[in-house]
Parts: C-alpha cells; structure tokens; sequence
C-alpha cells in the first residue's frame, strides 16, 4: 500500500494551502525560484528593480546631455508610475507570503501560487516599458496586466486571511488586515493609472500613483513596521522593550492613510494645494512628523546604531518622520506665502527614496539573509550599498531645496540609486536561484 501524505493545514490542495512545488527536484537553477515565495517574487523585482533604475538613469542622462528619447507618454508620469508600481508589488508579494503565512498561523504558501501573478506583472512591465517609448495604448495595456497580477496576488492574501479567521476567530489579524487593504488601494490606483495612460490623463494617472505611495505602500509599510522594528529591536537588544501598543497601530496607518487624498487633490490641482487646504495638511504632517520622529527614538534609533542590519530598518523609518515634517514645512509655507514658497519635490522624495526606498533595502535583505541559511548581518559590501542610497536620497532632497544645483545633484542621485539598487539586485538576485547554505528547505 502507498501511505497517503495529509496535505498542510489549510485549504484543499491546488489553493492558497496546497502542498509544496517539487521545485527542488527539477534541474537548473531557475527550478530553486520555486522553493519558496519570496525566492520567486523577490528575483522578479531584483530583476525588474535593476533594469528600471538603468532605464531611469540613462533617461536622466540622455536629457542632460540633450539627447532626444522619443516618449509616447509624459516622462515624468512614466518615471512615477515604473519606480512605484514597478518593483514594489513584487517585493510586497513576496514578504507577505513569507511572513504573512507565520502571522496568521497558516500552512506555508507554495511558489507554484504566485506564478501567474508574477507572471501578469512581470510581462506586464515589458509591454509598458516599450509603451512609454512607442504607445500609451501599449503602456496602459502593460499597467492594466500588472493591475491584474496585483489583484490576483493581493486577492490569494485575502483568501488566506479569510481562512486564518475561520479557523482562529479570536487571533490576531490587524497587521495583516491592513497589509490586504493597503493592497486593495494599490490595485484600485493601478487600474486607474492604466485607464488614464490610455487617454493620454497624465494628471489623473499621476494622481492615482501619489494616492497610492500613502494609501498602499505607505499603509503597508508601516503596519509592517509596527509588529517588525520593535520585535527585531528587542531581539537584538535586550534592554529595548518591544513596545507597539494596538491603539499607536491605528493612529500610524490613519496618519499615513489620510495623506492619500490630499496628494492626489494636490497632483489635480497642478502640483500645488491652495492656501486653504495646503494649511490644513500642515496642521497635521507637522504633528505626524513629531511623533513619527520620537518614535524613531523610542523604538530604538540610537541603540541600533551597533546593529547594521537593525540600524538600515530604523533609518528606513526615520525618513518617515523626516518626510512628514518637510510636508508639513513645505505646506505651511504654501498657505502662509499664498503659494508663492514651497520646498517643492523634497518631502516627496524624503518618502519614495528615503523611507520606502530604505525600508525595502533592509528588509529585502533581511529576507534574501534568512531565508538563505546567511547569517543575519548586513556585511561590509551591503552596508556599502545602503550608504550609496542615504547619499543619493541627501542628494535628491537638496536638489529639490536647491534649485540652481538641481540638475548635478539630481544627475548624482540618479547615480546612486542604480548603484545601490543595482548592486542589490545582482549580489542578491543569485542568492535566490542557489540552494540555503545551511541545506534547509525554502
């Protein structure tokens, strides 16, 4: 007789709870980008992260040195739209169905269920990299394939919540309650985005990626942030208490939540809020960026400072507070000057590259080290990386406070990204076609 083997708790097999691909058993590297979901998901985004900063660069370069690129769709929505909805689902995908499976005490989740999401995004990239050059029909076609890969993806994680909260009713699923709606908005902005690239609406498809750099990214981020730091924190160092009380939860993802119309209404408003409304935002990224600041200390900055690894995720987050308080600065000044001052791109810029560009970095890492059977350490040549992007992020803040040094700073920060992000991709990417070093399944 041939034994049955039960599979995993959870749903019936070929699901969200099915049993595990025999990756392992096929030959070629590529095989192993079946062992886990974030090997998968994170070696399209390494690769999608690289090529779309090479592309950026050599835009930003060709433009300096007065060399026409033919553009079907606004340069500046198509760089929007490639660093924000480019990579950052991939990664988002492939940590939730890393972690997300430990926080609801779910069976692990097989790669083999995110082929066709990744799929959708990644051939969707293709289509909408070539669009931006050649057509806005064939961009917005590319956006809608990655909406439709977002969707699929976002709609497994909830299917698996759903099913955490049948099974243990009384657990808790906050984090990852707000980790399906932040993905949901996500998914709603991208439609739109494709929609509007369509019909050549560059505003309206600007707008629906600046409300969802607050309503998805930054409300995944930080309900990430808020069950991750003060754990890592505590874990790392003993006299630091792992201090998240639920009700600081609700006032972290409402604080970023709320910014998402106020971006959006700015972007429809020509890239600047009325005095009025200017005055109100103020009113409460002033506040935010206080508190987001002392948070930093508390959860720890200083003390993580020893710890490269911790150190890269608090800094990530420092740049929260520090781009809330430069909104909050940029729109005073708005409605105290009746719009005639402004610190322009620089608070946008403190949030995308400073803290959801360093946030990723550290916690990819943190991932592609675990789940590698590596030690969980940032060694000399990753932390040599990190401070490539912290300069790069200085550098495009002040080309943004700077105006007559705009062009060199920003040509600089450019550079640095690519250096960073591409050194990432390629170190990192291998790691995700090799086996654990420690002979561990994953």
């Amino acid at each position: 007789m041939i034994p049955l083997q039960p599979a995993p708790a959870g749903l019936p097999s070929g699901t969200i709870g099915g049993r595990r691909s025999r990756s392992a058993a096929r030959s070629g590297p590529f095989a192993r980008l079946l062992d886990a979901p974030h090997r998968l998901a994170f070696f399209a985004a390494a690769v999608l992260m690289g090529a779309s900063a090479l592309w950026w660069g050599l835009a930003l370069v060709a433009r300096a040195a007065g060399v026409a690129v033919p553009w079907a769709v606004n340069p500046g929505t198509a760089h929007a739209l490639a660093m924000g909805f480019g990579f950052m689902p991939l990664f988002m995908l492939g940590f939730m169905f890393t972690a997300g499976p430990r926080w609801l005490g779910h069976a692990a989740v097989p790669a083999r269920q995110l082929r066709v999401p990744v799929g959708f995004i990644g051939l969707g990239w293709v289509a909408a990299f070539a669009g931006f050059h050649l057509s806005p029909a064939l961009a917005a076609l590319g956006l809608a394939a990655v909406a439709v890969g977002f969707a699929l993806g976002t709609g497994l994680f909830g299917l698996m919540l759903l099913e955490s909260r049948m099974q243990q009713p009384a657990g808790d699923r906050d984090h990852a309650t707000l980790v399906l709606l932040g993905c949901f908005v996500g998914v709603v902005a991208l439609w739109i985005a494709a929609v509007a690239v369509a019909l050549r609406a560059d505003a309206v498809a600007r707008a629906a990626m600046h409300a969802a750099l607050w309503g998805c990214f930054g409300l995944v981020f930080v309900s990430v942030a808020h069950r991750m730091i003060p754990f890592f924190t505590a874990a790392a160092v003993p006299a630091l208490d792992a201090w998240k009380p639920r009700a600081l939860l609700g006032i972290l993802a409402l604080l970023v939540a709320v910014q998402a119309p106020f971006a959006a209404a700015e972007v429809l408003a020509g890239g600047q809020l009325p005095p009025g409304p200017a005055g109100l935002r103020a009113a409460i990224e002033l506040p935010g960026g206080a508190l987001l600041l002392w948070l930093a200390i508390r959860w720890g900055l200083v003390q993580s400072l020893r710890i490269r690894l911790l150190a890269m995720l608090h800094m990530g987050f420092f740049w929260l507070g520090v781009a809330f308080t430069l909104g909050g600065v940029s729109h005073a000044l708005i409605s105290l000057s009746d719009g005639a001052v402004s610190l322009g791109l620089a608070p946008l810029h403190a949030l995308t590259m400073g803290y959801l560009g360093s946030t990723l970095f550290s916690m990819a890492t943190r991932v592609a080290c675990g789940h590698s059977g590596r030690t969980l350490v940032a060694d000399n040549w990753t932390w040599m990386m990190f401070w490539a992007l912290q300069a790069g992020i200085v550098a495009r803040v002040v080309a943004a406070l700077v105006p007559a040094a705009a062009t060199p700073l920003t040509l600089f920060a450019a550079q640095c990204w690519f250096a960073a992000m591409a050194a990432w991709a390629v170190r990192h990417g291998r790691w995700f076609l090799a086996p654990r070093l420690d002979g561990q399944p994953g």
